[in-house]
């Protein structure tokens, strides 16, 4: 069967559907709260799926990174096929690793400085060089769910954020200073790719979306009230009813796009990612700035109603036709 290692079970309804439709058996090996691990046990026959998400310390499940890591390796040690293994695992809680592997194949990426121990953070920011006045982004390196993402005009503004105590401390201990460069047309997009495959591009609204731009239904609504989140980076609220998720038609048909989908597949491949989410936007001047890789990509159900493929439907092919092959190493 296929193990799908994760630790956020919100999330993971239309994959359960997928596997269910095609009749594929599958189990959910929840990693949220530690356990043990013995090693001389022998791991279960079948296909380990990992979607690790770099936000699990923001639901309470701190212990979920290493017990993946693990389940990860003593799988892989005995010979089982491994989707998304450790070296994606280590993609997905590292914006360095991201942008350097993305840098090596010639994608350009976002301007970024990284900053070991928030101490010299107000010092890099004082030494940032601004040529374009647009200011400068943090985030945090292991993020996910716009995790530490805010924009800053001038490094006396990150100062007084600093002395309020209104930056939250990286789980990791590295922030990324970073250039901002506004999307063109108020979007980003996010390509997602199964399997080395284009499955389709989706536009995201950056007005009212922000900075926290997660596709799954679950991350629009505040679980407490019950209402449209105002993201982080918004300049509007999101409106009821209104998705800011579109469907991004022909992406991979101009000669640019399919150059760029090519170099995202060397990078994946360099990373060892067989799933992914990767988001780009293009800049008034022209520019095509990639910034983040998504190991544990969600999709979203508007989108999903009119695509021309299922994203959840393409991950459960691919692991079912690994299923099907024996599951080799």
């Amino acid at each position: 069967m296929v193990h799908a290692v994760h630790e956020n079970p919100d999330w993971f309804g239309p994959f359960a559907a997928a596997f269910e439709e095609r009749g594929l058996p599958y189990r959910e090996w929840l990693l949220t709260d530690g356990g043990t691990l013995d090693l001389d046990d022998e791991p279960p026959a079948g296909v380990f799926w990992s979607r690790f998400s770099a936000s699990s310390h923001t639901r309470g499940h701190h212990a979920a990174k290493e017990h993946t890591r693990a389940v990860l390796a003593w799988a892989a040690a005995a010979g089982r096929r491994v989707v998304n293994g450790r070296s994606a695992l280590e993609a997905e809680v590292s914006k360095v690793v991201q942008l350097s592997a993305l840098r090596r194949r010639g994608v350009d990426v976002p301007r970024t400085r990284v900053v070991v121990g928030t101490g010299h953070l107000l010092e890099a920011a004082r030494a940032w060089e601004d040529p374009t006045g647009a200011g400068f982004l943090t985030k945090h390196n292991q993020g996910g769910k716009g995790l530490g993402v805010a924009r800053y005009s001038h490094a006396d503004e990150l100062e007084a954020a600093l002395a309020a105590g209104a930056l939250e401390d990286p789980v990791d201990g590295v922030v990324l200073l970073q250039e901002y460069a506004a999307p063109a047309d108020g979007t980003i997009t996010r390509v997602e790719i199964v399997g080395g495959e284009l499955v389709y591009a989706v536009r995201a609204d950056t007005v009212h979306g922000g900075f926290q731009l997660c596709p799954a239904d679950a991350c629009a609504l505040d679980p407490v009230t019950g209402r449209p989140l105002l993201p982080p980076g918004a300049t509007l609220p999101p409106v009821p009813g209104q998705s800011l998720f579109s469907l991004h038609e022909g992406f991979g048909d101009e000669p640019w796009q399919a150059e760029l989908v090519g170099r995202y597949r060397q990078v994946l491949d360099d990373l060892g990612i067989e799933i992914a989410g990767i988001e780009l936007l293009r800049t008034a001047d022209g520019r095509v700035l990639t910034y983040d890789v998504n190991t544990n990509t969600n999709y979203n159900a508007d989108v999903e109603a009119v695509a021309p493929r299922s994203g959840p439907g393409a991950i459960a092919d691919h692991l079912g036709a690994l299923l099907a092959d024996g599951a080799p190493r």
